[in-house]
């Protein structure tokens, strides 16, 4: 603690900036099923979708794209297609290890919770990690649902 305090003492060293007091930003592209790019005031920044996991997309030369990865991508990008407003809901901690925000994604025009729809509709389960757990419950709970019903990747993937 007291050398980062030094740092900004001495240098005005500051931590990454996150997305602007309103929380709004506009969609620039999707990435895969829980990562998405979006203009915050001029700024891209690759953002993490909270508290979900999707299949993954890009993998190892010679591997396949994990099942389902695809269609959540797809779904993804049917959510928020470019030029889409939305509002990023932070939790505790603001950013990842690959320096993406970490954020709850909400369209602006009707509020939809872009993490929570994923889950719901079987193409994302939960993954909450400690302090990160705003929604923890509703993310499982939708999981619950979806694999109650086989929809998604619980039945395309064998559950």
């Amino acid at each position: 603690m007291r050398g980062f305090l030094l740092c900004l003492a001495l240098v005005g060293c500051r931590a990454s900036p996150g997305p602007p007091a309103d929380g709004t930003a506009t969609v620039v592209e999707v990435v895969d099923g829980d990562t998405i790019v979006v203009d915050v005031g001029g700024r891209t920044e690759p953002v993490r979708l909270v508290g979900i996991d999707t299949p993954e997309v890009f993998v190892d030369a010679g591997e396949e794209p994990e099942c389902f990865g695809p269609e959540a991508s797809a779904f993804t990008a049917e959510l928020l297609p470019p030029g889409t407003v939305v509002r990023l809901e932070r939790d505790v901690v603001g950013r990842d290890d690959y320096d993406r925000l970490l954020a709850y994604v909400r369209r602006a025009d009707d509020g939809r919770l872009v993490n929570l729809a994923l889950v719901e509709h079987g193409f994302a389960t939960p993954l909450s990690i400690p302090p990160n757990t705003a929604y923890a419950a509703r993310f499982v709970d939708a999981a619950t649902a979806a694999e109650a019903a086989g929809v998604g990747l619980w039945a395309a993937c064998g559950g």
